[in-house]
């Protein structure tokens, strides 16, 4: 096969403790998925679960220095756990659903927050708010062999050293399993497949310069400098 120019290289994120590497085939991302974030996104009420999604290659394996982005004036953070897929399906039960997942990661939801709302505002599509380049960063995953299923513990993240986010995974409006189970109506998930599960509340404006610190109790930590 010939192509009309060559192909950009697989995705990957690499895996904890090892050299190995995870070949990342989609990103899916929960949208208000801890209450406390979705009373301060202006919703008032548990609700089912929606999705959007960021392109394979807004992800910053092992995070580092991040480039800020053009076209806005309110980059906003959000930390997440977020969930590799080994397996997937199509409407999967929700019993079966763990049965799925290879391991687990810290991730960052950069978020251009004036285009988000402006679009969401307007009945448009959140892409050009959520799936810009580099929107993305992501620490080393984690096998479920070393981690198991983290269901509680601290999710935090520090702006310059200072507290910005501290939440629980408890708080989770929608359960890792849930999310699986409720994306697999929707889309045919597969291996390679990315979730990230949402953030609690305490997302803030951040500029050039900044140094963003987040982690997930038993499953690691992240760190960016936005540049």
């Amino acid at each position: 096969m010939n192509y009309v120019f060559p192909p950009p290289p697989l995705v990957s994120v690499p895996v904890a403790g090892g050299n190995t590497l995870f070949p990342v085939r989609r990103v899916y991302c929960v949208g208000r998925n801890y209450a406390d974030h979705a009373a301060e996104m202006g919703a008032d009420r548990r609700e089912p679960p929606f999705f959007f999604s960021k392109p394979a290659d807004a992800l910053v394996p092992g995070g580092g220095e991040v480039a800020y982005p053009p076209a806005t004036s309110n980059l906003q953070h959000e930390v997440e756990l977020v969930v590799a897929l080994a397996a997937g399906g199509a409407d999967i039960d929700p019993a079966q659903a763990l049965d799925c997942v290879y391991g687990y990661a810290v991730g960052l939801d950069l978020t251009r927050r004036d285009l988000q709302l402006h679009a969401r505002d307007q009945g448009h599509p959140w892409d050009m708010g959520k799936g810009f380049d580099q929107s993305a960063p992501i620490a080393a995953i984690h096998p479920l062999a070393t981690v198991g299923h983290p269901a509680h513990g601290s999710i935090w993240l520090k702006v310059n050293g200072q507290l910005q986010q501290n939440g629980n995974l408890e708080q989770m409006s929608w359960k890792v399993a849930e999310v699986i189970a409720r994306l697999s109506t929707y889309v045919t998930l597969a291996a390679g497949d990315l979730i990230f599960t949402g953030t609690p509340a305490g997302v803030s404006t951040v500029r050039r310069g900044d140094v963003l610190k987040a982690g997930v109790a038993g499953v690691g930590e992240l760190c960016v400098r936005l540049v």
